[in-house]
């Protein structure tokens, strides 16, 4: 969710629905906002909206527009000088240069600014003597980055999760198999570097990687060929079209140069935003010159909880979801080897063929015959599915009267129908189509849109009518008020006379 869509979301009951980026929409600090609407069950659309494609919060980035507001120029202008603050003191080929005399320095004079994170020269020093900071910076601690900057661990803007050195070689090791060379990293900066440090230390290495994240301090460890400062919501380059460029140039291929694109988004973000940028840099890949990838769909690994599973499968149906439990170094619970409810959710969405990709048999993981994929240890093939039906890495029961398999925490419900936890809240109404109540299908594919949006314009003309009736009646009660009162004291001041000149 966005930052001014959660303000919205607090005033009376309904939801949110996300229309996406549209042509021309306003800009924050974090590129163009998103359209949103609120949502009412049963009753019409709410108002529309622009809020940050990138934070939750509107603590985090206070930007909100309506869709249909009048901005003055005096607030556009403000506005941009507000989003012109808001952007990195450096660009990215001033990092590039200044990293040049980095490394030029002898081990005695480099320094990492915590506070600021930022590599120092020598005469930015004295800005930052009251700053704590790290000296005698290596060239491996240059390599890699991710361990020398503070992770943004902030949960509803960047949730910036670090893979664990088990899962990033797993990775690279997967991609190199599959006889990728070319990695477009979204958003996995660890994966990035390790590619960018074992090309720097192995001769043979062939694999390439680009680097698009939103975290612009990057771009003081890596060339415009090897990162892009980019919004994965709202498919934003911030560098323009060079950056755009560059991307596209990565992306095409030459020979048996293949490429894969790799994401790890905040979980908090939303699926469909995420989904929409995806399906873009797709795009690019299918459109670029070589004539073969007209009819393929762009390799690709997304990272994501388990538990978006039906979402995920709803933008990119060829997607299937792998066993493999992705762990990260700096989240108190996604780590591996953990048992029971405490392992990671997180898993490998991919639209490559299951049987290709080959899971660690030291850990557990076995191929199904059945099935044609590798699975989890506690994944058992079900004979009444046909398929491996776990999804937690438990094993899961079959219950008859739901005719699938669920969690072995879950038991059938008579009342509701359906197996749910034990201490679960029972009859539970679902909660159906935000537009017309019903069950089955949801706002965006309602048969009802386009008549309530017709109603709706209807409705807009009457309430204006209604609206202008009810103001000059307004006007006119007021104008009969004030001349009552003005006759009141005229006749008030006359009885007055008229005694005083009685009694003289």
């Amino acid at each position: 969710m966005a930052a001014g869509a959660e303000g919205a979301a607090g005033a009376g009951s309904g939801g949110l629905a996300l229309l996406g980026a549209v042509p021309g929409a306003p800009c924050c600090p974090h590129g163009p906002a998103l359209l949103f609407v609120k949502t009412s069950q049963g009753k019409e659309e709410g108002r529309r909206f622009y809020a940050c494609s990138a934070c939750r919060d509107r603590k985090d980035c206070k930007f909100f527009q309506w869709e249909d507001e009048k901005v003055s120029q005096t607030r556009l202008a403000a506005r941009e000088e507000y989003n012109r603050s808001h952007q990195p003191p450096c660009t990215h080929k001033q990092n590039v240069e200044r990293y040049k005399n980095f490394v030029l320095l002898p081990l005695s004079k480099r320094r990492f600014c915590q506070e600021c994170q930022q590599l120092l020269l020598p005469d930015e020093w004295e800005k930052h003597l009251s700053h704590q900071f790290l000296c005698d910076i290596s060239t491996a601690q240059l390599r890699s980055p991710s361990q020398l900057l503070y992770p943004l661990e902030n949960k509803k803007t960047n949730a910036q999760y670090l893979f664990a050195d088990r899962s990033c070689q797993f990775l690279l090791d997967l991609i190199i198999s599959l006889g990728f060379r070319r990695v477009l990293s979204v958003g996995t900066p660890r994966l990035h570097e390790m590619i960018q440090s074992k090309a720097l230390q192995e001769e043979n290495f062939r694999v390439r990687s680009l680097l698009l994240d939103i975290d612009f301090r990057y771009s003081q460890f890596y060339t415009e060929d090897e990162f892009c400062h980019y919004n994965m919501f709202n498919h934003y380059f911030f560098g323009g079209e060079a950056a755009h460029e560059t991307c596209r140039k990565f992306l095409h291929e030459e020979k048996d140069e293949r490429v894969i694109m790799v994401a790890d988004p905040p979980f908090g973000g939303l699926v469909e935003a995420l989904a929409s940028s995806f399906k873009k840099l797709m795009a690019t890949w299918k459109d670029t010159e070589k004539g073969g990838n007209k009819n393929q769909e762009m390799p690709m690994f997304w990272i994501f909880p388990y538990f978006f599973e039906s979402r995920i499968l709803e933008f990119f149906p060829s997607f299937s979801m792998m066993d493999y439990q992705v762990d990260y170094d700096n989240h108190a619970l996604y780590k591996h080897g953990k048992t029971g409810r405490r392992q990671s959710p997180v898993r490998i969405f991919t639209n490559l063929s299951p049987s290709v990709i080959v899971l660690p048999a030291e850990e557990g993981y076995r191929f199904c015959a059945i099935c044609q994929r590798y699975v989890s240890s506690g994944n058992h093939h079900c004979e009444i599915c046909n398929s491996c039906t776990s999804k937690d890495g438990r094993r899961w029961k079959h219950c008859v009267l739901c005719k699938k398999c669920v969690k072995p925490s879950w038991f059938h419900c008579n009342k509701c129908n359906c197996c749910a936890l034990e201490n679960h809240t029972c009859e539970k109404i679902d909660v159906g189509c935000f537009v017309c109540g019903k069950a089955g299908h949801k706002r965006s594919t309602c048969p009802s849109l386009s008549c309530t949006r017709t109603s709706r314009q209807a409705g807009k003309g009457r309430k204006q009518k209604q609206k202008t009736l009810k103001t000059l009646k307004r006007a006119k009660v007021g104008v009969c008020n004030r001349w009552a009162m003005k006759h009141a004291v005229f006749s008030r001041r006359k009885m007055k006379k008229k005694k005083k000149d009685e009694t003289t």
